[in-house]
């Protein structure tokens, strides 16, 4: 970011004046730089891998409650008090409330976390925690795997998004469903499901929706995967991310109110290069005749001018059954001459050969080649209308130039969704807007200025742990250093890193 223009959008004529007779004193107050970020502390949480998952911040306690599956199933308190030593204090043992803990969330003194069932197809609970004294304050049940949760930011709602994934043999099926939890009432949830949507599968698929399980119904096949909120705490939208879907959701009314499919992005077109092997001893982003699905995982809302927008980190993800695999690479499809006439060229291990497509898409005449492929994610974050569910800025090909840039692209999943932007998270400093999304295979964050939605900027890349898995934000206000945080842990190797912006004076 240009720190002339920074100075000049915040009007930096800030200044602390103590008038005492002729005392005068003039102090200037120090102004962040969202441009620079750096590291200041981080803890190694023990377990290894798993060890480290979604974190949550209490501003009241100064305390980071963490997701631990390494080993048994738990959430971590780390002192956040000084936040260049965080502290580990204790545990909270989860395994008397079912399966293993997915996430968890703070507001008001309550800690809240997202247990799945031992039985991951029956329902799950959302278990709630005094954030001081740790004791279990209720059990609240939701639907079946409840695999993220979070407060509405006025605290009102909490909500799960509730997967409801098969069994191993796709022998039971849940329905997808999405609880809210009403706070007022003594934390009664509501749970909804998509089963008034099934008539319509025919029109949401046309528009991009992906229905493919096995005897599948619409409501059956759907996975929630992940929830943000308006700003004004009235709308939620939820990812449905193996679907290639965001679903729209009236809090007032608890209803899910849409179902926003969102297309496919088109790789062969200039400013979305992708770089599609990790067997041609190169990082080379071109163009290819291939279509990315954008399956998002994690999103982040946010209001400018009176409209909402979520973004939206397109991961892409397959699924992997005993009886049922929707991936294969495409050295082993049969591809449609006509369309791709250069075939054999084509399926090279240093061309498309190594790519995994995606086998339920692409045989569009039904005759047993493949006349389109498609491919899981969209190696990208996007920002879209919350209210039109268009999309109006994709960042194209440039989250892979920037890692490699900053010598972080992890060539060897070329062939696997690449870098698979997974987090998002968003954060106010001087008045701009800035987003930070997390880099799974890359162990790297990307920060962006996204106040102009339709054209984001590019500020830095930061260094994380392996696999960043929970990325928060910290505003100054809330910080226990009055400073901006920006906390994200990671699942592959338990360490969870701080970092605080920078200041312009």
């Amino acid at each position: 970011m240009n720190k002339k223009l920074l100075i000049a959008s915040i009007g930096l004529a800030i200044s602390i004046s103590a008038c005492h007779d002729d005392d005068d004193v003039t102090v200037p107050f120090p102004v962040e730089d969202p441009a620079s970020f750096s590291e200041v502390g981080e803890i190694m949480l023990s377990g290894g891998t798993g060890a480290a998952e979604i974190s949550a911040y209490d501003p009241e306690t100064k305390t980071l409650f963490v997701v631990n599956n390494a080993g048994s199933s738990r959430v971590d308190v780390v002192s956040l008090e000084n936040p260049a030593s965080p502290k580990f204090i204790q545990s909270i043992d989860i395994t008397p409330y079912g399966g293993g803990v997915n996430s968890v969330a703070v507001k008001n003194g309550v800690l809240a976390a997202a247990v799945e069932a031992s039985i991951k197809q029956d329902n799950g609970i959302v278990a709630l925690f005094d954030t001081k004294t740790y004791a279990l304050l209720k059990q609240v049940q939701v639907g079946a795997l409840p695999d993220m949760l979070t407060f509405s930011p006025d605290g009102a709602y909490i909500l799960t998004a509730n997967e409801g994934e098969p069994n191993s043999d796709y022998s039971v099926d849940p329905l997808g469903t999405i609880s809210i939890i009403t706070v007022a009432n003594g934390y009664n949830a509501t749970t909804l499901d998509f089963t008034s949507f099934n008539g319509s599968q025919a029109e949401l698929e046309a528009r991009g929706l992906r229905v493919f399980g096995p005897n599948a119904t619409l409501s059956m096949d759907v996975e929630p995967e992940y929830i943000t909120v308006s700003n004004d705490s009235k709308t939620a939208w939820v990812s449905l991310q193996e679907n290639n879907a965001v679903a729209k959701v009236d809090l007032s009314s608890k209803t899910i109110t849409e179902i926003i499919p969102l297309g496919f992005k088109d790789h062969s077109v200039s400013g979305n290069e992708l770089d599609p092997s990790d067997r041609d001893n190169a990082i080379a982003f071109a163009n290819w005749l291939v279509k990315g699905v954008y399956m998002p995982d994690a999103l982040a809302a946010f209001k400018l001018n009176g409209t909402d927008y979520f973004i939206s980190a397109n991961e892409g993800d397959a699924r992997e059954y005993d009886t049922f695999v929707d991936e294969a690479r495409i050295k082993s499809l049969k591809l449609d001459a006509a369309t791709f006439p250069n075939a054999a060229e084509l399926q090279r291990d240093d061309k498309l050969g190594r790519l995994k497509a995606i086998t339920t898409m692409g045989d569009i005449d039904g005759d047993g080649d493949f006349d389109a492929l498609y491919t899981f994610g969209a190696r990208s974050f996007s920002i879209w209308n919350g209210t039109t569910g268009a999309q109006v800025f994709d960042s194209g090909s440039e989250v892979g130039k920037k890692l490699a840039a900053a010598s972080l692209y992890p060539d060897d999943r070329s062939d696997d969704k690449g870098s698979e932007p997974e987090g998002v998270t968003v954060g106010v400093i001087n008045g701009r807007t800035i987003a930070f999304v997390g880099s799974e295979r890359a162990d790297a964050v990307l920060v962006y200025d996204v106040t102009n939605p339709n054209q984001p900027e590019f500020l830095q890349v930061l260094k994380t742990g392996d696999a960043p898995e929970g990325i928060i934000f910290i505003p100054a206000d809330e910080s226990p250093v009055g400073k901006s945080l920006l906390v994200v842990s990671s699942e592959e190797d338990g360490v969870v890193k701080i970092f605080e912006a920078g200041t312009i004076l």
